[in-house]
C-alpha cells in the first residue's frame, strides 16, 4: 500500500491564511509523500474561476513538483429536491477528473434527511440515489474515471448502510472509499466494520479519533457527540482510539494494495499534525509489508 495526504488535511491552516493551496502542495512533498488526494471547498475557488478550473491548476502544481493524484474528492448531496442537477455538476466534475488524468472520483451521498418525508429512513435514502448513482457511473465509466463514496454524514455512515448501497448500484465503475475512523461516529467498531467492506474498498482514509464516554462530563472544545451519544474527537493519526495498524494490516491482507490517504481534521496544529501523521503511516505501511 502507498501513502497519501489529503489537500483537506490543511483546510484549518487555508482558511485561517497561514498558507495556501499551494503552499500546501510543497508541504505534503517536503513530507516525502509521493501522492496527494485533490479537495477543495467551493469557498476556496478564486474569483473568476470555476471548481473545474482550479482543480486543473492544483492537479498540474502538484504534478509538476512530482506528486501523483490518485483521487479527487467531491462535495454534493445526491438525496435533495433536484437530484437531477446535482448529478450534473458531478459530471463536470468526472470530465474535469478525466482532463487531469484523475482515475478515481469521490462524492458524497448526503448529510441529512430532507424534512418532508414520510418515514426518515436510510433504505429509503438509498433507493432515492442508487439510480442517480449508477448513471454517474456509467458517465465517469466513459471517460476513465471511477467513482466512489464514503461512509460518512452520520445518515450513511455505518457499514451495513454502506454495503446495502453497494449492492444496490451494483456497477462495476462504482466502489467504496473506506474512512477507517468514520465509522466510529455510528458507534460502530472500527475494525469489525472495515472487515465487512474490505471486498468493495478501492481508496482507505487513514483518520484516528479519542473515544469517551457518553457517561462522562462533556470534555469541551473539538469534542463531538456520536449518534449513540459518546464522545469523540479527531486527533492525529497514530494518536487516538481507533486500531489503525490492525485495521490496515486486515485491509492489505484483503488484497487491498492501493493509497492510504491521511485525513487530519483534529484541532493540533495542521502542521505539526499532519506531519506526525505521515511519519505514523509510512512507519505502519513498512511494518506491514514486512510482515
Amino acid at each position: 500500500m502507498k501513502a497519501c495526504i489529503s489537500l483537506y488535511s490543511y483546510w484549518n491552516a487555508v482558511r485561517e491564511k497561514k498558507i495556501d493551496h499551494f503552499q500546501a502542495i510543497d508541504e505534503i512533498k517536503k513530507l516525502g509523500m509521493n501522492a496527494m488526494e485533490l479537495q477543495i471547498f467551493d469557498v476556496s475557488v478564486p474569483k473568476g474561476k470555476t471548481m473545474a478550473e482550479y482543480v486543473k491548476e492544483l492537479n498540474d502544481y502538484a504534478r509538476s513538483v512530482g506528486l501523483d493524484v490518485p483521487m479527487l474528492t467531491v462535495k454534493s448531496n445526491l438525496y435533495c429536491p433536484d437530484p437531477e442537477a446535482e448529478l450534473s455538476r458531478l459530471c463536470v466534475m468526472a470530465d474535469a477528473a478525466a482532463v487531469c488524468g484523475i482515475p478515481l472520483m469521490r462524492f458524497d451521498i448526503t448529510y441529512s434527511f430532507m424534512g418532508n418525508e414520510t418515514s426518515k429512513s436510510p433504505k429509503k435514502i438509498i433507493e432515492y440515489v442508487a439510480p442517480y448513482i449508477r448513471r454517474l457511473a456509467d458517465y465517469a465509466a466513459e471517460r476513465g474515471v471511477k467513482v466512489c463514496s464514503e461512509n460518512h454524514g452520520r445518515i450513511m455512515q455505518d457499514s451495513y448502510r454502506m454495503e446495502e448501497l453497494f449492492y444496490q448500484v451494483d456497477h462495476e465503475n462504482y466502489g467504496l472509499l473506506c474512512d477507517i475512523g468514520n465509522f466510529g461516529g455510528a458507534d460502530e467498531n472500527c475494525a469489525e466494520a472495515v472487515s465487512r467492506l474490505l471486498p468493495h474498498i478501492c481508496f482507505v482514509h487513514a483518520k484516528d479519533y479519542f473515544k469517551r464516554s457518553g457517561m462522562m462530563y462533556d470534555p469541551g472544545k473539538g469534542y463531538g457527540r456520536t449518534r449513540g451519544g459518546d464522545f469523540r474527537r479527531s486527533t492525529i493519526l497514530g494518536h487516538g482510539d481507533v486500531p489503525v495498524y490492525q485495521i490496515l494490516s486486515a485491509i492489505k491482507k484483503s488484497g487491498y494494495d492501493g493509497y492510504v490517504s491521511i485525513e487530519f481534521e483534529g484541532i493540533e496544529d495542521t502542521m505539526m499534525a499532519v506531519e506526525i501523521g505521515a511519519e505514523n503511516l509510512k512507519r505502519m505501511l513498512a511494518d506491514i509489508e514486512r510482515q
